[in-house]
């Protein structure tokens, strides 16, 4: 075996720099590292060039952030093909399911019609423990697409998505055209960003260790990969209608403020059937008079 030396890796890096995007040459010297590592592990080799190698993990891109909103969900829906694909979307977009792996694997017996309950079996976090399932609510805009299919479903059925299974079926080419049929331009990461758009709605009305349960993420993955701000957000925190007040009413303004985002969160926030408790004891708490870290 020719020898391969930390001098020939950096070489390799700086080769690939000349034509290879940032992002692209971080993940490829990851893999180089992970390669050597194992061989160095079967002693197949006496030490990892890439091993004192920094900048082998590629940096999220927040700059391809795109938050989709219902006025665009709606006019996608509209143009979709037949059910099975208006169920597609909107287990993206309400549902925030990866696609195609986790819509592919959903079956009938995961649907807890009663409880208003899914079961969500996940590959991609199947070898972490308790990472091969979770369970999400039947939110309300995703079950009437579902009760859609499930309508149309022959008897003895196992998959719920069964049209669109095969290996030529490119979701996300078919996924632009629909998005272009509706008169809109298609978003980066097509996928990605209808799943980080429901995990930012969720955001605003449930804590955030409820949210990464039912999206199947941590708070630090959504955080860095998902989380957005929104137009919502600067609407709210500018205040257009009191923009010209003065700085004193300004400051008297700063507790309506709060009020107003309670508000807001609650408007936002979806009614889930067999979910709601009784608020009768929170009238009578108080909040304690720390606030909130920043």
């Amino acid at each position: 075996m020719v020898d391969i030396s930390p001098g020939d890796a950096d070489d390799f890096r700086r080769s690939l720099a000349e034509r290879l995007g940032d992002n692209t040459v971080r993940r490829m010297c990851g893999r180089a590292k992970q390669f050597f590592r194992a061989a160095l592990r079967k002693r197949l080799i006496q030490e990892n060039p890439f091993a004192d190698m920094k900048g082998c993990v590629a940096l999220a891109n927040r700059q391809r952030d795109y938050f989709i909103s219902l006025s665009e969900t709606e006019k996608v829906l509209a143009v979709c093909p037949d059910a099975q694909w208006r169920l597609l979307f909107a287990l993206s977009r309400f549902g925030g399911l990866r696609c195609p792996s986790e819509h592919l694997g959903l079956r009938w017996g995961d649907v807890d019609w009663a409880n208003g309950r899914l079961t969500v079996h996940s590959p991609k976090t199947e070898h972490h423990a308790g990472g091969e399932s979770r369970i999400t609510p039947l939110f309300p805009e995703l079950r009437r697409y579902l009760d859609e299919v499930w309508q149309e479903a022959g008897d003895g059925e196992e998959f719920v998505i069964t049209r669109y299974r095969g290996a030529n079926a490119n979701l996300r080419t078919q996924l632009e055209r629909i998005i272009r049929r509706a008169g809109l331009k298609p978003w980066p990461k097509l996928f990605h960003n209808l799943r980080a758009t429901r995990q930012t709605e969720l955001a605003e009305s449930y804590p955030m260790h409820v949210v990464t349960a039912w999206i199947g993420n941590s708070a630090a993955v959504a955080a860095k990969h998902y989380l957005q701000v929104t137009d919502d957000h600067f609407r709210l925190a500018i205040d257009v209608d009191g923009a010209a007040q003065n700085p004193a009413q300004q400051t008297r303004a700063v507790s309506g403020k709060e009020s107003q985002l309670a508000a807001h969160i609650q408007q936002k926030t979806p009614v889930l059937p067999g979910f709601a408790a009784s608020c009768d004891v929170l009238q009578s708490c108080s909040v304690p008079p720390q606030g909130l870290e920043p």
